[in-house]
């Protein structure tokens, strides 16, 4: 019974993030969405989903421009993640950070980053500190592809490995740094390989299965609570839609992105659910139900709230004072 619960858990957060990401895009064709065009992980609800479930309350998490579905998974709100997108003093950072600077410390998500790779130093810190406070914490840090040829990404995982810290990598490698094929830029056969250079596991998983994701996932991060160290997961993935909403994605052909929407990582495990007799086609259209029913909720919440006071606008600004 327990596992059948886990089952519907993981569809249920994979739908949340679809249909959440989806109603992004149609926001952003109605120009509704202020500032740029919001950076969609469509096609790869299962990454997200998969490695959340298996984090405790006490881990941390670091994610990326691309993130909405990383919160989402980790337990963030829908309505407040819609208001901050939407810049509502209702949000979670007030309608300050917008849609790539979501950030909830009592959920111990340390934060979104539109810098790429940026966020793998803040994770050796937060790891570093859980380490040397003695506390029971392991430090998820989700990064993309073109962030695997930034110097931080070497930095971080040499760190790491120096001081045998908690913290797992996972690389959402969706093909594409921006319109750049990885292919292009690795001079290795994959991402995971790189972990041999830091005396660390490297795994490389199917991105669109969500039970592999979470297996890998579990097995590294359970290693580095018990002091195992750092472990690279490289996720192989595919996001359907542009770097951002606004995007053509020129560089890129109908027949792949036919091929990869076939392996739509929902309902390829809506099928092993119906297959294992698991899920029925009235449970199936209840969550899809259910999901709407909050994100329309969301919706209204994010409307409604008001835009942060003018007089505010300096507030939670550090400022260096001058003699």
């Amino acid at each position: 019974m327990q596992e059948k619960l886990d089952y519907i858990s993981l569809l249920t957060q994979m739908v949340r993030i679809r249909y959440f990401e989806e109603n992004l895009y149609q926001m952003y064709l109605a120009r509704t969405i202020p500032g740029m065009s919001p950076h969609l992980s469509v096609g790869q609800e299962a990454v997200a989903a998969g490695v959340c479930s298996v984090m405790k309350r006490q881990d941390y998490l670091l994610t990326t421009h691309r993130g909405h579905g990383h919160l989402l998974a980790r337990g963030a709100a829908m309505d407040r993640m819609l208001a901050e997108i939407l810049g509502k003093e209702t949000g979670y950072c007030r309608g300050r950070g917008g849609s790539m600077h979501i950030a909830d410390v009592k959920l111990n998500i340390l934060g979104a980053n539109g810098i790429v790779g940026a966020g793998l130093p803040i994770a050796v810190g937060a790891a570093l500190s859980s380490k040397t406070l003695g506390k029971d914490a392991v430090t998820v840090c989700f990064f993309g592809d073109a962030a695997n040829n930034i110097g931080t990404f070497h930095e971080s995982l040499n760190m790491a490995s120096v001081f045998k810290l908690p913290v797992v990598w996972i690389c959402e490698n969706n093909q594409y740094g921006l319109s750049t094929d990885i292919r292009s830029t690795l001079s290795c056969s994959s991402i995971a390989e790189r972990a041999a250079s830091y005396c660390m596991p490297g795994i490389q998983v199917d991105g669109n299965d969500v039970l592999a994701v979470r297996e890998a996932a579990a097995g590294a991060i359970d290693s580095a609570r018990q002091g195992g160290g750092p472990a690279l997961i490289e996720a192989l993935t595919y996001r359907w839609y542009g770097h951002g909403a606004s995007d053509n994605r020129s560089y890129r052909t109908k027949e792949e992105e036919a091929s990869w929407r076939e392996k739509c990582p929902i309902e390829r495990f809506k099928k092993k659910l119906f297959d294992e007799k698991v899920l029925a086609e009235p449970q199936s259209r209840a969550i899809e139900e259910a999901v709407r029913q909050e994100l329309d909720a969301a919706m209204t919440f994010a409307a409604e709230s008001a835009y942060p006071d003018p007089a505010t606008v300096l507030d939670n600004i550090f400022e260096a004072r001058r003699k």
